[in-house]
């Protein structure tokens, strides 16, 4: 249990990136309040929690609806999580989502940032989602599920954190920092999508 506790960790952890969302919010919420700024950390949260327990509890039915096999979705779930990967060793993710931000952060009209683009897709995005997925997926019983969603859990109020203490939290670490944690978080992002693809894989073959 507690293997797969810290396997979920990392995995959530690496694919939601708190210290990178951390910056991201700080830009977007630069001149307002700190109470608006609390309050859209935790709308953005919540709301991407829902998405994200939405897709861990009937994720599974949906695949079976449309057909898809569990060992194909972790295959596909692993590839797409490996692209993730590269773009954070090359810092090409990280610029996608700054490029991201300053569209929104130039709307005028856009005041609220915590649905559009916090909760979705910074923090429920297709990495996450894909990676609550086939967490699920392999987890074999009640205990094990709860594990996975106990993982998540830490990692989405670790995010929370994160998102209340972007400011000083960036004024502390600075972007070179930055930098290297996200790049070293890739690598491990990587070896891990590249399990999910033998697992499905060896699965498939042994079916």
């Amino acid at each position: 249990m507690i293997e797969l506790y810290i396997s979920a960790l990392v995995t959530f952890f690496v694919v939601i990136d708190p210290p990178g969302c951390a910056p991201i919010y700080a830009g977007l919420t630069s001149g307002a309040s700190p109470a608006h700024v609390r309050a859209m950390a935790v709308r953005a949260v919540f709301v991407a929690t829902i998405i994200l327990l939405v897709f861990a509890l009937f994720g599974e039915a949906l695949l079976k609806a449309l057909g898809i096999g569990l060992d194909a979705f972790r295959i596909a779930g692993g590839i797409m999580l490996f692209l993730i990967a590269l773009d954070m060793v090359f810092e090409r993710r990280t610029q996608r989502r700054e490029e991201r931000a300053e569209k929104v952060k130039g709307t005028p009209e856009v005041e609220d940032v915590s649905i559009f683009p916090m909760a979705m897709p910074m923090i429920a995005g297709p990495g996450s989602i894909a990676s609550v997925m086939l967490l699920m997926s392999r987890s074999q019983g009640l205990p094990q599920s709860l594990v996975v969603l106990a993982a998540l859990g830490t990692i989405l109020l670790l995010t929370l954190v994160a998102l209340i203490a972007a400011g000083p939290m960036m004024r502390v670490l600075g972007a070179k920092v930055e930098t290297v944690i996200t790049r070293l978080l890739g690598v491990i992002l990587a070896a891990l999508a590249a399990q999910f693809v033998i697992d499905g894989v060896r699965a498939s073959f042994a079916g």
